[in-house]
C-alpha cells in the first residue's frame, strides 16, 4: 500500500510564499512521475506542476516563474515552492503520483494526497 501525505499549507498574505511537500510511503518500486495539482471551489482540479522519471517538470501558464517543483529522489519526496502568491492561488492543492510498487512490477497506479488548503488573502 502506497499513502501520500502533504504538508505546508496555510494562509499567506498576496505575495507572499509558501512552500509545500509531499512525502510518498509504502511498497514502492519506482515513482515514475510526481506533481502538484489544485482545485478552487466552484472550478476542476487543474494540474499546477509535474516532473516525470527522468526529471523533466511541466508548469502550468499561471504559476510560471513563481511556483517551482523539486524532488528528492531518495527520500520519494517532492515539494512545490510558491513565490509571489496571488489571491487566484487559493485552493485545495494535492500531491499526485505514479508509482509502481513492489507487488506488481507488470503496472503502476496514480495516488493521491488527501489535500492541503492554501489561502491567499490579506
Amino acid at each position: 500500500q502506497v499513502q501520500l501525505v502533504e504538508s505546508g499549507g496555510g494562509l499567506v498574505q498576496p505575495g507572499g510564499s509558501l512552500r509545500l511537500s509531499c512525502a510518498a510511503s509504502g511498497s514502492i518500486f519506482s515513482i515514475n512521475g510526481m506533481g502538484w495539482y489544485r482545485q478552487a471551489p466552484g472550478k476542476e482540479r487543474e494540474l499546477v506542476a509535474s516532473f516525470n522519471y527522468e526529471g523533466a517538470t511541466n508548469y502550468a501558464d499561471s504559476v510560471k516563474g513563481r511556483f517551482t517543483i523539486s524532488r528528492d529522489k531518495p527520500k520519494n519526496t517532492a515539494s512545490l515552492q510558491m513565490n509571489s502568491l496571488k489571491p487566484e492561488d487559493t485552493a485545495v492543492y494535492y500531491c499526485n503520483a505514479a508509482i509502481t510498487t513492489e507487488d506488481d512490477l507488470r503496472y503502476q497506479n496514480v495516488y493521491w494526497g488527501q489535500g492541503t488548503q492554501v489561502t491567499v488573502s490579506s
